[in-house]
């Protein structure tokens, strides 16, 4: 057993197993049930009045599936999909030069579109709305307006954030949903597919344990899982079962809420370093070494899902669940009174 766990292992390495993982179509995709649905619904109405799909906007937060849901989406149109970011779009012509090479019917996929610069959202603006691009040649008095005509194509959109996607932009989306934290039961079925594809043994209290752990969050959940995987291969006798799951996890800092390291920094920074909160985000992110927008979108979501702490006019606070699960008792008051 355990020299075939070792060869899973050698064939699957990390770098790939994310890409491995991802479900092609919307069946296999686990979790998310209305998104599902709505996208379900929209899908077959393009197929059958044979036309392009409208502009999809996805938000929440980083690891739920704004990737893959782009990635099924044209594989269930059977359409091309290009794949760009936010801050690589510097310049109108950067877009302009990716509008134009689209065909008609493919999805372009833009994450992190919320760190579109201006010039480049209005370069997008005519383009999703109706198809059609232009472009100035020259500068001052001698400057001409050239119009291209653009095939149909879809925009996909991704953002961690969707508030400072500007009014314009988010407009101009026909299809505007968020992705939420999963349940339990939603990660444990997805860890234990995660681990028939990539040849992991696994028990069911095995693979709920590493979903427990995951944060809401498949793409920790495959993290964990393959971390969990490292450790049985090194430690145990190749397979996955709960204790050698929470060993496991024990030597890799993520606790029984699924809390890592960073996560445990946010929280005695402010019950102890501020004595509960309020502090403000940047104060915090200074204390715990992480840039601010990490802070605010990768770990505050789930503290916050998770009822360790909350965010105020004045700055973040510790909850009485987080006194408690660092072990400390929390204060009658933890919020002082201004003077």
């Amino acid at each position: 057993m355990r020299e075939d766990l070792l060869t899973a292992a050698k064939i699957t390495g990390d770098d790939d197993v994310e890409e491995t993982l991802r479900p092609a179509r919307l069946d296999d995709f686990v979790g998310q049930t209305n998104v599902k649905e709505r996208l379900r619904i929209t899908l077959e109405a393009a197929r059958s009045l044979q036309r392009p799909l409208d502009h999809v906007l996805l938000s929440g937060p980083p690891g739920l599936g704004k990737t893959t849901l782009a990635g099924i989406i044209a594989n269930e149109l059977e359409a091309r999909i290009m794949v760009t970011s936010g801050p690589a779009l510097e310049r109108p012509g950067d877009a302009a030069s990716i509008l134009t090479n689209l065909e008609a019917g493919d999805v372009l996929f833009i994450d992190e579109i919320h760190r579109l610069p201006r010039a480049v959202e209005e370069v997008l603006y005519p383009a999703m709305e109706d198809f059609r691009l232009d472009i100035i040649l020259g500068k001052g008095p001698a400057a001409q307006s050239i119009r291209l005509e653009l095939p149909r194509f879809t925009l996909v959109g991704a953002t961690t954030r969707k508030g400072k996607v500007t009014a314009p932009l988010r407009d101009r989306f026909g299809i505007v949903d968020k992705l939420e934290f999963y349940t339990l039961d939603e990660l444990h079925a997805i860890v234990v597919r995660a681990a028939g594809i990539i040849s992991v043994p696994i028990t069911d209290d095995g693979a709920r344990t590493v979903a427990e752990r995951s944060r809401g969050t498949p793409r920790i959940a495959n993290r964990l899982l393959a971390r969990v995987r490292d450790y049985a291969v090194a430690r145990a006798d190749g397979v996955v079962d709960a204790s050698t799951a929470h060993a496991a996890l024990d030597v890799f800092e993520v606790d029984e809420l699924g809390l890592d390291r960073v996560d445990r920094d946010i929280l005695i920074a402010v019950v102890e370093t501020f004595a509960g909160g309020p502090v403000g985000l940047s104060t915090l992110a200074i204390v715990v070494g992480e840039e601010p927008e990490t802070v605010e979108d990768a770990y505050e979501p789930f503290l916050i899902q998770r009822g360790l702490l909350k965010r105020t006019p004045r700055g973040r606070v510790a909850t009485e669940l987080a006194f408690r699960h660092l072990g400390l008792t929390p204060p009658e008051d933890p919020q002082p009174r201004l003077l």
